[in-house]
C-alpha cells in the first residue's frame, strides 16, 4: 500500500464569517471522516491561519531570511492535511472525497518513498 498526503485548501476569509453552528457542522464532518476512514488514516492536523506562519527562504549566500506570513498570498490557503494509506491513487481520491472542504478544495499527492 502507498501513502498519500491530502491537502485541504480553503478561503480563510470565508471561515471568518461563519457562525458557530456551521463551524460545528464541519468539525463534526471531520470527526465522521475519521470514524469512517480510521483504518486508512496515518495522521492529520488542522493548521492555524496563515497570519501565524513564518516563511524562510535562503538568500544568494545561503543564509536564511525569515518573513512573517505565508510564502505566497493566494485566495485559498492550506488549512490542514491528512495522511492516508490506500491501494492506489483512485482509492486515495475516493477517501479524500469524504473530507469536508466547503470553502475550497483538496489536493491528493503520493508520498515519495526514500530508500
Amino acid at each position: 500500500m502507498a501513502q498519500y498526503l491530502v491537502l485541504i485548501y480553503s478561503n480563510e476569509a470565508s471561515w471568518a464569517t461563519t457562525d458557530e453552528a456551521f463551524s460545528a457542522k464541519i468539525h463534526d464532518g471531520h470527526n465522521k471522516f475519521g470514524e469512517k476512514h480510521g483504518a486508512a488514516l496515518r495522521g492529520g492536523n488542522a493548521l492555524e491561519p496563515t497570519m501565524s506562519s513564518t516563511s524562510l527562504r535562503a538568500n544568494a549566500s545561503g543564509e536564511f531570511v525569515t518573513t512573517d506570513g505565508p510564502f505566497a498570498e493566494t485566495k485559498e490557503a492550506l488549512g490542514g492535511y491528512y495522511v492516508v494509506e490506500a491501494d492506489d491513487l483512485d482509492a486515495a481520491i475516493a477517501i479524500a472525497k469524504d473530507i469536508p472542504a466547503p470553502f475550497g478544495g483538496l489536493e491528493v499527492r503520493p508520498i515519495q518513498v526514500m530508500s
